[in-house]
């Protein structure tokens, strides 16, 4: 019998860090964002820190694109050469972007082109942005150096991302108002009032579950929202972009509340960034509901 040996893969929405996916073992596709009529790979061409800078000068507003069939085809290709009997691919969410379809596309080319391949392609769709997978990607890479199996690591990976939850607050509504989730006239308004939209992403839908008038309210109101939504004693992400001092105050803060700290400080990337900006802050946890 062939003796499994196990891949796993992901893409750069995920926002694990290009030195934390070469640590881990982790194949990662780098996803391209337009700049300024530039097509550029986050993480290769960029770190986030820098894209922090780039999207505050843009002139035109910079947007992710999603990976072509040919760059997932040439990935599985590649690893089945590397002498891997399965490959785990866990997309960005369906919800937002192409790339799982795609998956499944590629997976049936790569079947029909190769029939005698060995290795199994065994996908999972994120069902959101960064974090939300990205966690659940690098414990699965840990399980999978203490020798979990192919079913075990799925089975992990399908329960997190049913359950996670993206929250977060911009603390400025430019970028929001540019990026045109919001119209001019009620960033306007939010402004003038003082009013922080607290923001949810769930199945890469994403909504306003509160206002928060003042900054002195911002982190009172979202550790209410996490000690009520959370499932009690599970892992937790602080998020952080531009001003990583505000999220380390809120993770002191929830380290408080919950009793216990975060598993980590996650830097938001270029999907997030580019619809909020990256004057921004939240978190993720499992939910004690599935998302819908």
């Amino acid at each position: 019998m062939l003796k499994q040996k196990i891949k796993l893969m992901t893409d750069s929405v995920s926002d694990i860090s290009k030195d934390r996916a070469e640590a881990l073992g982790i194949h990662m596709l780098y996803f391209p964002v337009m700049i300024e009529g530039k097509s550029l790979r986050e993480e290769l061409d960029f770190t986030k820190e820098e894209f922090y800078g780039m999207i505050d000068r843009a002139k035109e507003y910079p947007m992710t694109a999603q990976l072509t069939p040919f760059e997932i085809l040439e990935a599985y290709e590649q690893i089945a050469a590397e002498g891997y009997t399965d490959l785990i691919y866990v997309t960005i969410g369906s919800g937002g972007s192409g790339t799982y379809n795609n998956a499944i596309m590629t997976r049936n080319q790569y079947y029909e082109e190769h029939p005698d391949s060995r290795m199994k392609i065994h996908l999972v769709d994120g069902r959101n942005y960064t974090a939300t997978y990205g966690y659940a990607v690098t414990e699965a890479a840990k399980m999978l150096a203490r020798g979990a199996s192919v079913p075990e690591i799925v089975d992990y990976i399908e329960d997190w991302v049913r359950h996670a939850g993206l929250y977060f607050v911009p603390m400025t509504l430019k970028y929001v108002k540019r990026s045109g989730r919001v119209s001019a006239a009620a960033a306007f308004a939010g402004e003038l009032l003082g009013l922080k939209p607290f923001c949810r992403i769930c199945n890469c839908e994403s909504s306003v579950i509160q206002k928060i008038r003042g900054e002195q309210n911002m982190i009172p109101k979202m550790i209410e929202v996490v000690k009520a939504d959370i499932q009690p004693h599970s892992p937790y992400i602080v998020m952080q972009a531009s001003d990583p001092k505000i999220a380390q105050e809120f993770g002191a803060a929830l380290t408080k509340a919950l009793g216990y700290p975060p598993e980590c400080y996650w830097n938001i990337g270029a999907s997030i960034c580019c619809n909020a900006g990256p004057h921004v802050f939240g978190f993720v946890i499992k939910r004690k509901e599935e998302t819908v």
